[in-house]
């Protein structure tokens, strides 16, 4: 009994040792690498005109996941600000108010960056990343998500290149004039002549052209027709996770082919089919019931309405993949498609989170995960940035006008 207490005692001692290594190593990676995540829908809370990034949230009282204080803690180095849109009506009246919208909520960006210009600055180059780091402050690109915001006006895609955006998620989860998504129904069954030109002139302008959330059709509609490398800013691998929105191990062979990168979602509904929670979805049901029209609501009653989300999410909290589901969707892809082909956007603040990555001062536990299954210093830099910044530099590099 003696001997055997000893050696469970030398076990947990190795254990504990080879733990800290792993940790050790994984802080030193972690703060070394350029870190960037790709995806993330903060600014819908910036149009409210109460939310400030530079001070610290708790996301359990407010639902916030992203402010520049946490992606310090986080060793997040530059992140991209959607510009999102849910998919409306499609009338010239209503497209106008799209467009403007879009507008406005990159004005939106602008302002709260600006406020807070010693600890972030608006990024819009591929080197911007790695001079902000240097300066410490975190760098702030914008992507548009939904290319409802174009309209049908296919200037568009320069003025809004013009105006800092660096890539656009062709649509959300209804179809627009641009192409079907993968949550709807076949209309264009892939890309519409509109769309066509879209991708023609997003390669044009050096407008990075995402493939998240758009039908399959449509995605090998742009696979065919773009000449420069795609992203993926938020989607993970259909084979781990059977979800229209993420990518079939034949989309992913495609974006090796184009020389793209698919960016490892973490909204948990993407990685993994989890249990139900009876509460949780009781208690959803009841706040949709409550609130049918939304966004007809005023200000005041959104308001209340988004506490009461918050607090029926705190008192039955939805289940929740983690890192090392996550990490299995990276791991698969690597297999598939190798190393060069995989980076990360979380989709925080847009339904992004993972049980230990619940919000950006948690990004190192990606870090921590990855060192424990063996990838080396130079894959884990690929992963944070490396990937992505290759693929964009080559889009920014071939623009022509």
């Amino acid at each position: 009994m003696k001997k055997i207490i000893i050696l469970a005692t030398i076990a947990t001692q190795l254990f504990v040792a080879c733990h800290s290594q792993i940790l050790k190593r994984a802080k030193k990676i972690h703060r070394d690498a350029l870190t960037i995540d790709t995806h993330c829908d903060t600014p819908m809370s910036f149009m409210r005109g109460n939310f400030d990034p530079g001070v610290r949230h708790d996301p359990n009282k407010d639902g916030s996941k992203v402010d520049f204080i946490r992606m310090k803690e986080g060793g997040l180095d530059a992140q991209f600000f959607a510009a999102f849109l849910g998919q409306g009506p499609r009338n010239p009246e209503a497209h106008q108010k799209a467009i403007q919208k879009t507008s406005d909520i990159i004005d939106s960006i602008y302002a709260v960056v600006g406020r807070n210009i010693g600890l972030a600055e608006i990024a819009t180059s591929p080197e911007d990343a790695l001079r902000l780091e240097k300066e410490g402050k975190c760098a702030i690109y914008i992507g548009i998500e939904n290319g409802y915001g174009l309209g049908n006006d296919l200037s568009n895609v320069k003025k809004f290149y013009e105006k800092g955006a660096r890539y656009i998620t062709l649509c959300h989860t209804k179809n627009n004039d641009i192409c079907d998504s993968s949550t709807d129904t076949l209309e264009h069954r892939g890309l519409s002549n509109f769309g066509k030109a879209v991708v023609a002139q997003m390669n044009d302008v050096g407008m990075m052209i995402d493939v998240s959330h758009i039908s399959d059709d449509a995605f090998y509609d742009v696979l065919r027709l773009s000449k420069q490398p795609v992203i993926a800013s938020h989607s993970c691998a259909r084979a781990l996770c059977d979800n229209p929105r993420n990518l079939s191990d034949d989309m992913l062979l495609k974006i090796k082919e184009n020389g793209g990168v698919i960016q490892m979602c973490i909204l948990s509904e993407y990685v993994k089919e989890l249990p139900t929670s009876i509460a949780h979805d009781s208690a959803r049901t009841a706040w949709r019931k409550k609130y049918p029209s939304y966004s007809d609501l005023s200000e005041s009653q959104k308001e209340i309405a988004r506490q009461e989300w918050y607090a029926f999410n705190q008192q039955f909290p939805a289940p929740l993949a983690t890192v090392s589901d996550a990490v299995d969707h990276i791991d698969h892809i690597v297999r598939l498609i190798g190393i060069d082909h995989v980076g990360i956007g979380t989709d925080f603040d847009g339904g992004g989170a993972l049980k230990d990555c619940f919000d950006v001062s948690e990004m190192g536990n990606i870090t921590e995960e990855l060192v424990r299954r063996g990838y080396s210093k130079k894959e884990i830099e690929q992963i944070w940035g490396g990937n992505f910044m290759r693929v964009f530099k080559a889009v920014d590099q071939h623009k022509k006008i």
